[in-house]
């Protein structure tokens, strides 16, 4: 038996949110609300998406959005196809701020650590959520589109 997918289950239980379309592969991408995202993503893991593929953040525009984006699997015994949804949450650049989703995925951890380093994008309840590419003392989020990339490099011993 096929079961529903995720956006129609929302849509049964009036949960908000919005459809942004289906890639090449057929995985439906669904844009959650900041403050819908942690209970969505709880419902989402009893619902069957128990494993986290990847989690990523971008940059929409300069001045505009930030992206948190999660890939989602429904892993099951004797499934050849695993069901996949993508979760897209944006957030304003002023405050990015989104409820962590490691204590439901673990492997959320680096993940949003890196979203953190590179876009400063905050992830509340983390347990760690500290730089982990870039030096703690570096000021500034690299990949977003209005980074002004410093004059200088701080060359480092290997020691």
């Amino acid at each position: 038996m096929q079961q529903d997918r995720l956006s129609d289950w929302l849509v049964k239980h009036e949960l908000v949110h919005r459809s942004l379309g289906f890639d090449c592969r057929g995985i439906e991408t669904l844009q959650i609300k900041t403050e819908d995202w942690y209970s969505i993503a709880v419902i989402s893991y009893v619902y069957g998406y128990n494993y986290l593929r990847s989690q990523c953040a971008y940059d929409v525009a300069p001045g505009g959005f930030l992206a948190s984006v999660y890939h989602l699997t429904r892993i099951q015994y004797g499934v050849d196809k695993p069901e996949e949804v993508c979760i897209k949450v944006f957030v304003p650049r002023n405050n990015p701020r989104i409820s962590s989703v490691f204590w439901i995925w673990k492997s959320a951890d680096f993940q949003e650590r890196e979203s953190y380093d590179m876009l400063g994008i905050s992830y509340d309840n983390h347990p760690r959520l500290k730089r982990i590419l870039m030096p703690e003392s570096w000021i500034g989020w690299p990949l977003r589109k209005d980074y002004i990339t410093p004059n200088f490099y701080e060359i480092q011993d290997a020691h």
